[in-house]
């Protein structure tokens, strides 16, 4: 469902391990405009549990996290402070 929501950028962190995706995710969302949404894709299972609750602790809105195959997950998260 998520896959087609229109992202103002992706960034794809395959082949990172935690905590690495949370901060990248973190530093890209933090330069971008509230309003924007930004698409993560991660194959770290941990990741893709912890960068949605983290960014729900910070007040940023979860809009999805998807498995987009065997391997890697999709969250979209939509800046909103």
């Amino acid at each position: 469902m998520n896959k087609e929501i229109e992202a103002n950028k992706i960034i794809d962190l395959k082949g990172k391990v935690c905590p690495f995706p949370w901060v990248s995710s973190k530093k890209t969302l933090s330069k971008m405009q509230v309003g924007q949404i930004l698409k993560i894709i991660v194959d770290h299972a941990p990741a893709s549990e912890n960068i949605p609750k983290y960014f729900k602790e910070e007040g940023q809105e979860i809009i999805g996290v998807d498995k987009i195959n065997e391997l890697d997950w999709q969250i979209v998260v939509k800046k909103e402070k």
